[in-house]
């Protein structure tokens, strides 16, 4: 039986961004993904924040051009037109972003065992140890890690398997992205608010010059995403984009958490990371800056783990650090699942017009609080590796 030091269930964003920062100490590494290709299906539209391309490298030509103008809809289609002075988003090309960060973990030496199913996990007679079941091919084998994490999604299977908290609130989001042929001189976000086509959410077209997203999000027992994709093409997106000229190049979609992070996220045997742990903004559902912080931390406690041979480390990785940040954030989100009523919405929008809503409807939108920067204080070897981890 094989035996690693760390393996990864998941090879999205959160899995590869962990498994590239500790392969750089060495650390034996397997990262599993059940996709054979990781730039299929892929479920993010990619937008990435001021504070994460402030705080993180990005390979070269990974990111589309940068966004400054975001334009909010009422139901009415009213609208509010936000201008930042400042770059706040660039879409993320996310299959050449995976496959840039997929090189660096094979170049470190990370192994990855695409195709690959992770079936089970339980604790080993050494309680310091966890033994894994995946499936490939149609052939079961058994592999033996000191520290599993789980980056396999909302309805992550490690996170039952390790008895850590699970995400029991989501929205559902779908959305069509093509490839632009016209130029775009002023890249925007446009952002719908809508109780019928996206209740508990928004629809979105991300227009950057080089891709438009197009898309929708909410409760899934309220609406059908692709219905209402298509309705809301129909309805508003032709009206604002021109596609006559564009290729539609792929669909996404996907669960995303919204009850924010999870308390449990961690125990001696592994720990959750991205939308396993909850990653998540309640208010927003922004996923990417949460994913990529999270995942540092996680390295970070991992490493010290690892260094130590003790693993008590990982329960300094708790989901209690995030909770009570997100406190203004999960009423804002509890009220906004509440309303159903295009009235209410188109009122509601009245307030955002004013002085006080424009203010905070830019705060949303332009502020750099969407995840807090969390440093674990262990030994001073730690923190020294910690601060080194924010800016990769």
């Amino acid at each position: 039986m094989q035996t690693y030091d760390v393996v990864i269930i998941g090879a999205g964003l959160a899995g590869l961004q962990c498994a590239k920062l500790l392969s750089r100490g060495g650390a034996k590494i397997l990262l599993v993904d059940r996709k054979t290709d990781l730039t299929k299906g892929i479920h993010t539209t990619g937008i990435f924040v001021r504070k994460t391309l402030e705080d993180f490298d990005f390979p070269a030509g990974t990111l589309g051009k940068p966004v400054r103008n975001v334009t909010l809809y009422s139901p009415k289609l009213k609208s509010i037109n936000l201008t930042s002075e400042r770059d706040e988003f660039r879409v993320g090309k996310i299959a050449l972003l995976y496959g840039s960060f997929l090189k660096d973990c094979l170049e470190n030496g990370v192994e990855f065992s695409n195709g690959t199913h992770y079936v089970s996990a339980k604790v080993s007679g050494q309680k310091s140890e966890t033994i894994l079941k995946l499936e490939k091919n149609g052939k079961s084998f058994e592999v033996r890690t000191k520290a599993l994490v789980g980056a396999d999604g909302t309805n992550s299977r490690v996170a039952k398997d390790l008895k850590l908290d699970e995400n029991r609130e989501w929205i559902v989001g779908y959305e069509e992205v093509f490839h632009s042929n016209v130029f775009t001189s002023e890249p925007r976000l446009y952002c719908f608010l809508d109780a019928e086509l996206a209740p508990g959410y928004l629809a979105w077209i991300a227009d950057d010059g080089e891709e438009i997203h197009i898309g929708v999000g909410g409760y899934a027992a309220s609406f059908n995403p692709r219905e209402a994709l298509k309705k809301f093409k129909v309805k508003v997106a032709e009206k604002i984009i021109d596609l006559s000229n564009a290729e539609l190049a792929e669909t996404r979609g996907g669960r995303i958490p919204v009850g924010g992070v999870l308390r449990s996220i961690a125990n001696e045997n592994g720990l959750l990371i991205g939308d396993a742990a909850g990653a998540v903004s309640p208010l927003t559902a922004g996923g990417l800056d949460p994913c990529l912080r999270l995942s540092a931390m996680a390295a970070s406690v991992i490493t010290e783990r690892l260094q130590t041979d003790n693993p008590k480390i990982l329960l300094n990785y708790s989901g209690e650090l995030f909770r009570a940040r997100f406190v203004s954030r999960l009423w804002m989100r509890r009220i906004i699942a509440m309303v159903s009523n295009q009235k209410l919405l188109e009122l509601g929008f009245g307030f955002l017009r004013g002085k006080i809503g424009r203010k905070f409807a830019s705060h949303v939108f332009f502020g750099r609080g969407s995840f807090p920067d969390v440093e674990i204080k262990i030994n001073a070897k730690s923190n020294s590796l910690n601060a080194s981890l924010l800016k990769n």
